[in-house]
């Protein structure tokens, strides 16, 4: 297993409309992303010891965890009416998909953290047309098994332009900082897998938490004579 992975989907619905009306190039399996910041991971699969110059950690050389889109959030639709559920194919302006991925880990006392990439492509709707897409993503980090039981869970957004009526463009978002403890046994790593996908309802999350609240300040205490 490689570091970087193809984000497999099949054109159904509005998906086939779109690669049918705009005849896109993305729509095939061409490969545009020759100059990819993805390009720039490590193509191993084992993790490395974090420290140079310092004795290896004993849980380097391990698997890392495997990376998958999943299943059902690996392509989001923006219709001209917000909430409202999927949109239909003549009320769809902008239509999200993930690309591929990538990731890399290192173990430093204990402690792998990983590198992860999502690449994705935004393309027009027949409502769509230039302007400002945000796009929110979800990384979570799972330790599979019967009792499926999450590690971590990281929310993150990209703001993508879109300069024409009819156009396409491409994202990167790079999350350096994936940190967790290793497991014990250190084997059991080999069910851990970094899930990532579109999470339009966190972003709804975001939007409703209060702003912080600035810290009282504390008046300075008069000096006595």
């Amino acid at each position: 297993m490689n570091g970087i992975r193809r984000a497999a989907t099949v054109p159904t619905g509005a998906t086939a409309f779109i690669c049918l009306a705009l005849g896109l190039a993305g729509c095939s399996s061409t490969n545009v992303f020759s100059t990819s910041a993805l390009d720039l991971f490590s193509t191993s699969s084992k993790a490395t010891s974090g420290d140079a110059g310092v004795a290896a950690d004993p849980n380097a050389n391990v698997e890392c965890p495997g990376i998958e889109v999943r299943s059902g959030a690996g392509t989001l639709m923006i219709g001209t009416k917000p909430g409202e559920g999927e949109p239909s194919a003549l009320d769809l302006r902008y239509q999200v998909t993930i690309i591929r991925t990538a990731r890399e880990c290192r173990v430093t006392a204990g402690i792998m953290t990983m590198k992860v990439g999502v690449e994705g492509r935004v393309i027009t709707g027949p409502a769509g047309g230039p302007g400002t897409v945000d796009v929110p993503l979800r990384l979570a980090v799972v330790q599979e098994g019967i009792n499926p039981k999450t590690i971590l869970s990281k929310f993150a957004r990209e703001q993508v332009t879109i300069t024409n009526a009819v156009d396409r463009a491409t994202f990167t978002h790079i999350d350096p900082e994936i940190s967790f403890p290793m497991p014990h046994p250190a084997a059991n790593i080999d069910s851990y897998v970094v899930y990532v996908g579109f999470d339009p309802l966190g972003a709804q999350q975001e939007k409703k938490k209060p702003p912080a609240k600035p810290k009282p300040r504390v008046a300075p205490k008069p000096r006595q004579s």
